[in-house]
């Protein structure tokens, strides 16, 4: 590692620094960086777009007396190196290692556990209200990116924030991307910002003329800064923040580490809520990462093996039954890369929506497109489809609405660690009435059941996780009913609720397996005629036992008016998932081809 990295233990050791060697840190963060996350994985651009910003802060504020909140927290991995983890950056996103989001119980220099989008806001009014109310001394700044900003609750924080009128700094990173490009009207009002050419034009003009006055010319530049801040807001014609009860600050560059610690350095001495807004660039120090940010937002260890994704499945499929269907619409929340959907947007423009992050949004248009005629498939990881939960019950299956989400990433995800767990969406999902939730074994059987979703017209979830390692035949996806994949004489069934599911139970011996693609309605029938006295059924699920598939069966089971089977229920435990490997995931929950083989032979051995 880089005795430039090495050095700095704290942020007390940053602001030793030399400006000049601030500069040198900064571009040896940037090689860390893209070293680091190449062999082991994460969020590259948005880290490489941030470096300074990090910096800068840590060089102004007080840590961790002074609370410095990152939304999501991709760009956090340079406030992760100077708070005293460089000697285990190598570990990001490992077992053991550090987490590639901010983690309360990591750090106390990480002020918040923080995954998901647009919610610094909150948390920073959260901690100046308590702040006030213990008339204690610190500050407080919350990093949002102008992606997160189209969050609904960045709004309602907007708000709140405007009108308790408390100190507080709110920075808006404004790389004019949040994974894939930005939309909507925020980017649009954003992008006015960013342009104004006339004070630009202006500010350069006059920095030029003044550092050339002989020996004043650098005390009065300085004295400038005193109120180029309200000229800038004047040129501008800056209403909305303003208007809100948030003073603005910016366009600056948020690259030019000198500005923005006297930038920072001034804003300090506000009282009210303000604002910063700086440009940075995602993917700055790395061209491949500049020139296509998007791929590069998130990239995989350099030791990764190519993989057979769902994901690629929906994006041909859409693109295939598009042309042949008008009504057909795909919807993303900024997720268009990962979900597979920027294919179907190249092709499709006209019938291709990104939201932006929004997912409550997304699910309540998807529901007005289906009343209106249109067929709407709304593409979405499982742990950001949490946030539109009462807008699916409330909007979508109260009225029977035929919106079909297509649940990625569904299932223990791994690097991205606890924040992002997909392991949920069962537990959320099968409580609601009307919803019916199915889960494909292989790709061929997430054709059928996109098949299967053309002509259904009710609300409809699929679910699964990134990859699949199996492609055998599927067949015919029937309504509510499962698939015997291997059938023995044996008083133990295996009831597989997906792909790692029924990876697992196709390695054992002595006991039938079921492909369980119906997680509801369960297929009544069949687990009827399995319900016998003095047998086994084991449910296996990539999801939290609490509410999920295995749930479901023990309840049709106890309220069998007969004395039916044992049940024994494999997934996840009640607590939270907070691994890094999805292969040690699976270990922990006993999704695996030894535990079931463990369970057939000890049952078995009691007969």
């Amino acid at each position: 590692m880089d005795a430039r990295i090495e050095q700095i233990h704290s942020p007390s050791d940053l602001k030793r620094l030399s400006r000049r060697e601030l500069s040198e840190y900064c571009v040896a963060l940037r090689t860390c960086i893209i070293e680091t996350v190449t062999q082991t994985g994460g969020h590259l651009a948005s880290a490489l777009g941030a470096v300074e910003l990090a910096v800068a802060l840590h060089y102004v504020f007080d840590a961790p007396k002074d609370k410095i909140l990152w939304d999501v927290g991709h760009q956090a991995y340079v406030h992760k190196l100077i708070t005293g983890r460089a000697d285990r950056f190598a570990s990001l996103r490992t077992n053991g290692g550090i987490s590639g989001f901010p983690k309360m119980s990591e750090s106390e220099y990480d002020a918040f556990t923080m995954g998901h989008a647009s919610t610094s806001l909150s948390v920073g009014l959260g901690y100046v209200r308590a702040r006030d109310r213990l008339k204690q001394d610190y500050q407080v700044v919350s990093v949002i990116g102008d992606g997160a900003l189209t969050g609904g609750m960045a709004f309602e924080a907007l708000n709140d924030i405007g009108a308790y009128g408390a100190k507080m700094l709110i920075v808006l990173n404004d790389n004019k991307m949040s994974i894939s490009q930005n939309v909507g009207a925020m980017s649009k009002y954003l992008n006015k910002l960013r342009v104004s050419k006339r004070y630009s034009k202006l500010k350069s003009t006059v920095k030029k003329g003044v550092l050339g006055i002989p020996l004043f010319g650098q005390n009065i530049y300085k004295a400038l800064g005193k109120t180029k801040d309200g000229l800038r807001a004047v040129l501008q014609q800056n209403k909305m923040f303003e208007q809100m009860g948030i003073r603005y600050f910016g366009p600056i560059d948020g690259h030019d580490l000198s500005d923005l610690i006297s930038t920072l350095s001034r804003i300090k001495e506000e009282t009210g809520p303000v604002l910063l807004h700086i440009v940075t660039e995602k993917g700055k120090g790395d061209p491949n990462a500049q020139s296509d940010p998007s791929h590069f937002h998130g990239v995989s260890p350099s030791s990764a093996a190519q993989e057979n994704t769902f994901s690629s499945v929906v994006s041909d499929f859409l693109c295939q039954e598009a042309e042949k269907d008008e009504r057909i619409t795909a919807i993303t929340a900024a997720m268009a890369y990962g979900t597979g959907l920027d294919k179907f947007s190249e092709r499709f423009p006209d019938r291709f929506c990104d939201v932006g992050i929004a997912e409550e949004h997304a699910v309540t248009l998807s529901a007005a497109m289906a009343a209106g005629g249109l067929k709407p498939y709304f593409a979405v990881y499982s742990t950001f489809l949490q946030r539109g939960f009462d807008q699916i019950l409330h909007d979508v299956c109260i009225n029977k609405l035929p919106v079909t989400f297509l649940i990625d990433r569904a299932g223990a995800v791994g690097s991205d660690g606890v924040t992002h767990q997909g392991i949920y969406d069962l537990s959320y999902l099968l409580p609601i009435p009307n919803m019916t939730v199915l889960t494909p074994k292989d790709g061929n059987e997430l054709r059928g059941m996109l098949e299967f979703s053309l002509t259904f017209n009710g609300p409809l979830a699929i679910r699964y996780p990134k990859s699949y390692t199996d492609n055998a035949p599927c067949s015919l996806i029937d309504y509510g009913k499962w698939e015997k994949v291997r059938n023995e004489k044996s008083s133990v069934t295996i009831l597989a609720a997906g792909n790692r599911a029924l990876q697992a139970a196709m390695g054992t011996k002595g006991a039938s397996i079921v492909n369980a693609r119906f997680i509801k309605p369960l297929d009544a029938e069949m687990l009827s005629s399995l319900n016998k006295e003095n047998t086994l059924l084991i449910t296996v699920e990539d999801n939290a036992l609490c509410g999920g598939f295995g749930e479901a069966v023990l309840s049709y089971v106890s309220h069998s008016t007969k004395i039916g089977a044992k049940v024994q229920r494999i997934g996840y435990e009640d607590a939270f998932l907070d691994n890094y490997s999805v292969s040690d995931s699976l270990q922990a929950a006993g999704i695996t081809t030894q535990n079931l083989q463990s369970i057939i032979d000890s049952f078995t051995a009691k007969e």
